[in-house]
């Protein structure tokens, strides 16, 4: 037995409930955000009323998850969730998803993003196919707004010589528009 399953078993409380609690606490979650035991209701709910079977795995938060909604183990079937898509509208097509891999891997079909069966089902259940952006639009954009001639806008995060640099989609003449901050 470890230093860290004494410690905490010192405390009374078993590894996952101290997985679920901090992970709640260092997060930085809202109160109105999900905590654990929420998500896997949730889970469990969208399983049997979408998929018609039931949801009998773990699905957790992982905070180390940085530009994907989920991500669904092979393994021993749990599911994580990035903590950050929680509060966001599109979290339930992310669940969506995920069971999708869920449910297709547990019955020996093509669970795989590029499979016939993994889209065919996706469809039918209205699960999202991509992981929207985290990012906000303005951090994502960059420090300069240059425009073409034509109108093509384009943000970089360094300058750019307009003298010698053209619009990649027009071959247009590039103008500064902005400089972000």
């Amino acid at each position: 037995m470890s230093m860290f399953t004494r410690r905490k078993k010192a405390q009374g409380r078993s590894w996952s409930e101290t997985r679920t609690s901090r992970s709640t606490k260092d997060n930085g979650f809202e109160s109105e955000q999900l905590n654990q035991v929420d998500l896997q209701a949730l889970v469990e709910k969208i399983s049997l009323e979408f998929f018609g079977r039931p949801f009998q795995h773990q699905a957790i938060y992982n905070s180390r998850l940085q530009t994907t909604g989920g991500r669904y183990h092979l393994k021993d079937h749990h599911i994580d969730f990035n903590p950050k898509m929680a509060n966001r509208p599109e979290f339930i097509g992310i669940i969506k998803h995920e069971l999708t891999h869920y449910h297709l891997h547990l019955a020996h079909r093509g669970y795989q993003h590029r499979d016939a069966d993994f889209k065919k089902l996706l469809a039918q259940v209205g699960g999202s196919r991509y992981a929207p952006n985290i990012k906000s639009s303005q951090a994502q954009q960059g420090k300069w707004h240059y425009r073409c001639e034509h109108g093509h806008d384009f943000f970089r995060q360094r300058r750019v010589d307009i003298n010698r640099y053209r619009c990649g989609q027009c071959r247009g003449k590039l103008h500064l528009v902005d400089q972000l901050k």
